[in-house]
C-alpha cells in the first residue's frame, strides 16, 4: 500500500472515530400507557415516528432512555403539543428525564424530546428524535333499556358501552322516585373491556342487597366526553329477571 492510499485510509478512520465520538450520546424516548380497550390491560409502547389511537382519560408515561457518556451532562425538554399546531406551540413543557401526563380531550397530540448534551469544555450536541403521536378518539355512549339480573351470566347488569368518557353521574329510581342505585365518576377509570368494547356497570338490579321486583325503573344519566360532547339520558329501564336469552332463542 503506497503512502497516499495509507493517508486516505488513516484519514477515513479518524473521521469515523470523530463522528462516533460526537454522536456517542443518544436518546431513544418512548411513551408507554395501559390500553383500556384490551381485556388483559396490555401495555402499549409508542416510539419516535409512531402513532397510536387511544381513549381518554389516558395517562401516558414518557421515558428519555438517554445514553450519557462520561464527561457529558444532559438537559431534557419535553414538548407536548397539538399535532396540527406544531412543536413551536407547545401547551406543556417539562424538564424531567422521565415524566407523565393525562390526556383528557379528543384530538391528535404529539410529544417530542429535545436532549441537549454538554461537555465541560463547552461542547454541545442536541439530539431531537422524531415526535411520538397519540390520537384521542371522539366520545361515544350507548345505554340499553332493559336487563335481566337472573345470574345466568348474560345481561345481568345495566351497563353502558362508551369511548372517551371523562365524567359521569347516574341515578336509578323506581316509579315512586325512590333511589335504587347511583354512580358518580369524576374521572372514569372504573370499567372493563369485552370483545374490544369498553363497558361501565351502572346497576346490578339490587336494592339493600336484594334483587328488586321486575318492572320499569328510570335512569337519569349525565356524562361528558373528551370532545366536550354532553350526554343526557332520561329513559325507562326494564328489569326482567324471568328473561333467559337461551330460552328465548329456543336452546
Amino acid at each position: 500500500m503506497n503512502k497516499s492510499i495509507m493517508k486516505l485510509v488513516v484519514s477515513a478512520i479518524m473521521m469515523t472515530m470523530a463522528n462516533t465520538a460526537a454522536f456517542s450520546q443518544t436518546a431513544s424516548p418512548k411513551i408507554r400507557y395501559v390500553d383500556s380497550t384490551s381485556e388483559s390491560g396490555d401495555s402499549v409502547t409508542v416510539s419516535p415516528g409512531d402513532s397510536q389511537t387511544a381513549q381518554a382519560p389516558l395517562e401516558i408515561f414518557c421515558e428519555a432512555n438517554a445514553t450519557v457518556p462520561e464527561g457529558w451532562t444532559v438537559i431534557y425538554e419535553w414538548r407536548f403539543y397539538d399535532t396540527q399546531q406544531g412543536e413551536d406551540s407547545p401547551f406543556l413543557t417539562r424538564f424531567e428525564e422521565n415524566t407523565s401526563y393525562t390526556l383528557t380531550a379528543s384530538g391528535s397530540y404529539s410529544v417530542k424530546l429535545f436532549a441537549t448534551f454538554t461537555k465541560s469544555d463547552g461542547t454541545t450536541e442536541e439530539v431531537t428524535p422524531d415526535p411520538m403521536t397519540i390520537v384521542i378518539s371522539e366520545s361515544e355512549l350507548k345505554c340499553p333499556n332493559a336487563f335481566s339480573p337472573n345470574d345466568d351470566g348474560k345481561n345481568d347488569v345495566l351497563r353502558i358501552s362508551c369511548k372517551s368518557i371523562v365524567k359521569l353521574s347516574a341515578t336509578i329510581v323506581n316509579r315512586w322516585g325512590k333511589k335504587m342505585a347511583s354512580k358518580e365518576l369524576a374521572n372514569i377509570s372504573d370499567g372493563y373491556t369485552e370483545n374490544g368494547t369498553f363497558y361501565i356497570d351502572l346497576w346490578d338490579g339490587r336494592y339493600a342487597g336484594d334483587y328488586v321486583k321486575d318492572g320499569v325503573y328510570f335512569l337519569n344519566l349525565y356524562a361528558k366526553g373528551s370532545d366536550g360532547v354532553e350526554y343526557k339520558e332520561k329513559k325507562a329501564i326494564n328489569v326482567i329477571k324471568g328473561f333467559n336469552e337461551d330460552t328465548e332463542k329456543g336452546k
